[in-house]
């Protein structure tokens, strides 16, 4: 009898189905109270037999919340092979079942998650939303799964229903990896650009190993998409441990949560003494992005100098003239390669020449102070990174000026000249504030240190941050 079932289960034959049950009203009830590890709602459901199960629900509901020898329920199966409205047939007799997790520790979400059936993952979270709460036995959530197995679909899905969620955007695996670690590590560049985009995902948090998603990054082996994802963390502020200074210590992972026990509920229980904190850091964003633009800016000054010194205003002598057409020596000889502007007017070519080094050796020293791996990371050394990159623009604009008034015809000097007593006295000006800005900012940091003006207080436990201290 039970084989004739399974084979009815499996073919959707209703018509055999009715035909036992005349001969055995009994026959599902035997079903659920036997041995047998797969239910006949097993058996159409992984198979997508809607007809089926919409009989055998009117006929025994409580078939739906059996489960088979691997802890699966019906809507397990149905879930991993993506029949929705199977699902939602399922899901009317018991949404409870959305919360119960197999013996590998996985609820249909979650199933749904790595299998990537976007339709069914947005179904669950539709009748169940606190779904999405429920762990895994390493501490994921589903969010974990849908990173780790690629499914970045399912994942805007699940971000477009949690809202606003942080602390679940932001949970930590049972080694202590946010799905922004995961991400990073398995180079899903579309996935990290959406999470960095439309997340409020941490991108400096540590994982057990001490390790930020940027550390895995630069840890892992070197291919193509290392440079994009590079770029991309690095515009979201995202830094090494070395050079992150924690405000608390970081969290180490509780035990994880029994069979349906969920995400709230787990963090209820860390209150006692056991919560994880979140770790900010209050300055280090900031100093990571002025880091980023002092090496775009010097890398552009840099290869503007670079091209003005090698073609001055003017250009170079096309051809050597050392001699006449008779073979005398001329007034003004001249070589093929050499300036123009040296032999047309001295002064100005050498002005031209001092500013442009000037302006190429401060940029190239910039680039070489952030990549020396030298460890002048504090805050002071970017300031004085800042004061150069003064130095190196200030001299780029003499340059720019010395060129114009090179290449002007001498119908248009008063013009130019007024020109550039507006352009050089706004430039002044503007100098000017930022140096009287700074140094009043330097000279408040200065009696903080001597203790001459009162320190502000930070509203964080067991942390003191000074300029002194901080670290990019």
């Amino acid at each position: 009898m039970e084989k004739r079932l399974s084979d009815a289960a499996m073919e959707g034959n209703i018509a055999t189905l009715k035909e036992l049950l005349l001969e055995d009203p009994l026959l599902l009830d035997r079903t659920i109270v036997s041995c047998v590890s797969e239910t006949p709602l097993h058996i159409s459901s992984m198979l997508g037999n809607l007809g089926f199960v919409k009989e055998l629900l009117s006929l025994k509901p409580e078939l739906a919340s059996e489960f088979d020898s691997h802890g699966s329920s019906p809507l397990h199966l149905a879930s991993a092979k993506g029949y929705l409205e199977l699902v939602k047939e399922l899901l009317l007799v018991d949404p409870e079942l959305c919360m119960v997790r197999n013996q590998e520790g996985r609820t249909p979400l979650h199933v749904a998650a790595v299998k990537g059936r976007v339709k069914v993952v947005s179904e669950l979270v539709r009748v169940k939303a606190e779904s999405t709460r429920v762990l895994t036995d390493r501490a994921e959530t589903v969010l974990h799964l849908c990173v780790g197995h690629n499914r970045l679909e399912g994942l805007k899905v699940l971000v477009e229903a949690i809202g606003k969620d942080d602390e679940l955007v932001n949970w930590k695996d049972c080694d202590g990896n946010t799905i922004l670690h995961i991400a990073v590590s398995k180079k899903q560049i579309e996935t990290i650009k959406f999470l960095l985009a439309k997340t409020s995902v941490d991108v400096n948090a540590l994982n057990t190993n001490g390790s930020t998603a940027f550390d895995i990054l630069i840890q892992s082996p070197r291919d193509l998409s290392d440079m994009d994802i590079e770029e991309f963390l690095r515009g979201a502020g995202a830094l090494s441990a070395k050079d992150i200074r924690p405000i608390v210590q970081e969290w180490a992972p509780t035990k994880v949560p029994q069979i349906t026990k969920s995400l709230t509920s787990t963090l209820t229980t860390k209150e006692s003494g056991s919560e994880r904190p979140v770790v900010k850091h209050q300055h280090t964003d900031w100093l990571g992005r002025k880091r980023s633009a002092l090496m775009v800016v010097a890398s552009l000054i840099a290869t503007v100098a670079f091209q003005a010194g090698l073609t001055p205003p003017g250009g170079v002598w096309q051809d050597d003239l050392t001699v006449d057409d008779n073979g005398n020596p001329v007034k003004d000889p001249h070589i093929a390669g050499t300036a123009v502007m040296a032999y047309t007017d001295t002064i100005e070519y050498g002005q031209f020449m001092i500013f442009n080094t000037i302006a190429f050796l401060a940029s190239l020293s910039i680039i070489l102070l952030l990549v020396s791996g030298l460890p002048i990371k504090r805050r002071r050394w970017m300031w004085i990174q800042m004061v150069i990159l003064w130095i190196a623009i200030t001299a780029q604009v003499v340059t720019y000026f010395i060129s114009l008034r090179h290449m002007s015809p001498s119908k248009v000097q008063g013009t130019l000249r007024e020109v550039t007593s507006i352009s050089v006295l706004t430039w002044l000006v503007l100098i000017s504030l930022v140096f009287i800005g700074n140094t009043i900012r330097m000279n408040l940091w200065v009696l903080r240190k001597y203790g001459y003006i009162k320190e502000k207080e930070v509203a964080v436990p067991n942390a003191e941050i000074d300029d002194d201290q901080e670290e990019v």
